[in-house]
């Protein structure tokens, strides 16, 4: 029981690969509930074996959500505690549990996350591409002319993008994306965390020259990018000069022309000093 003396449904992270980064917490959680929700009931016991943990196990996945959130539900009202667990990662990111979560919201029991390995995550702060601002997307449709689709709708998102993708499927997948898209900077990373982790990076068109790779995928696209308008260089100086009469040091100045024409900050002070001599 929490604080409120209501039951909780606990969202509790997997690995993804290496058995070792399941937390201690996670660990707490999963041997102190009183069921574990299962995507794969087989894939679990593995997990739940190697750590010796004898927790009942129920299943939980796609093709059951609205029966078995019914059962859940019951559960949480005789007091019973639950832990969502997916085959690997997060519980819900590209895995069921979004119905759950929504009717145990509006059954005004509680909801917490119990945080863990995300293969998303991990792919992006490795790919090289730009993680100031990302959306993940998951997987696209298996169909060819849907996945098209999605991805005319992507093509002008301007922040980096995260792909879920099976192995069967990637090569068809990268070429798409280099179709609709355009042959931009990319990142395949597979099998993350385990003993045979490799990250491609490149162009679309030189990661579709990879075949036959075997295990998870993640595909990381970078963000559409608009065309430089040139910029003649005393348009530039012009506005430096505007920004010093207004009242700004030269630094400064040429720290906000930097930011407005996107350019090296030391360069271009280095060369507006060097116009002055």
């Amino acid at each position: 029981m929490s604080a409120n003396n209501q039951a909780t449904l606990f969202l509790v992270a997997t690995p993804i690969g290496n058995l070792s980064e399941l937390s201690p917490r996670a660990l707490e959680v999963l041997k102190s509930v009183d069921v574990v929700a299962c995507e794969d009931t087989r894939n679990s016991l593995k997990l739940m074996s190697h750590f010796d943990i004898h927790t009942r196990m129920i299943s939980y996945h796609n093709f059951n959500e609205e029966e078995s959130s019914n059962g859940i539900i019951k559960l949480l009202e005789e007091g019973k505690n639950i832990a969502l667990i997916s085959d690997a990662g997060y519980p819900l990111i590209s895995d069921p549990g979004y119905v759950l979560v929504n009717r145990v919201i509006d059954s005004g029991y509680n909801v917490t996350t119990i945080s863990g390995p995300s293969a998303g995550l991990n792919a992006l702060v490795a790919s090289g591409l730009n993680t100031s601002h990302y959306m993940f997307y998951g997987f696209l449709n298996a169909k060819k002319s849907q996945a098209k689709k999605e991805l005319e709708e992507l093509k002008y998102f301007p922040y980096t993008i995260i792909f879920y993708e099976a192995p069967h499927r990637y090569e068809k997948t990268l070429e798409l994306m280099k179709e609709v898209l355009g042959d931009r900077r990319a990142c395949l990373a597979r099998e993350l965390t385990k003993l045979h982790e490799t990250y491609h990076r490149g162009l679309l068109s030189e990661l579709c020259e990879l075949k036959d790779l075997k295990g998870e995928m993640v595909i990381l696209i970078e963000g559409y990018k608009k065309e430089k308008e040139e910029v003649k260089e005393e348009d530039i100086f012009e506005y430096i000069d505007e920004l010093i009469k207004s009242g700004l040091k030269v630094k400064e100045a040429c720290g906000k022309a930097s930011e407005k024409y996107d350019m090296s900050k030391n360069q271009l002070y280095n060369a507006y000093l060097k116009k002055g001599k």
